[in-house]
């Protein structure tokens, strides 16, 4: 699979990056299973914000760099209805790619802050 990404803004909901760990791609709200990346909306300090917005475009990089994959895990939706899936590129995790290079974490069932002291 493959598209053209962009930033999702207001109504535009196709095929495109809504933070570092979620996106949109044929009318399907999709959230990245096996990480966890800064909150944007909204985040809980500057730290936070800055972190969020590296990882957003990050995922819009990765994504635009050809096909990728999406494997579905032991649950198919979340709990806001989004479909949870790993992305995968020559069989490398995206999600990986954004853990290694600081940007995320391993998704461990919790949310975790990215502020200072919490």
């Amino acid at each position: 699979m493959s598209a053209a990404f962009s930033i999702c803004d207001g109504s535009h909901r196709a095929n495109c990056v809504v933070d570092g760990d979620t996106f949109w791609f044929e009318g399907q709200k999709i959230r990245i299973a096996d990480i966890d990346t800064p909150e944007l909306s909204p985040p809980r300090c500057e730290a936070e914000r800055i972190k969020g917005e590296a990882a957003k475009s990050r995922l819009l990089t990765l994504l635009n760099a050809g096909k990728f994959s999406l494997a579905a895990g032991f649950r198919d939706e979340d709990k806001y209805g989004r479909k949870l899936r790993t992305v995968f590129r020559a069989g490398n995790s995206l999600g990986d790619a954004l853990i290694k290079e600081g940007l995320a974490r391993s998704w461990d069932g919790a949310r975790h802050g990215w502020c200072q002291g919490g």
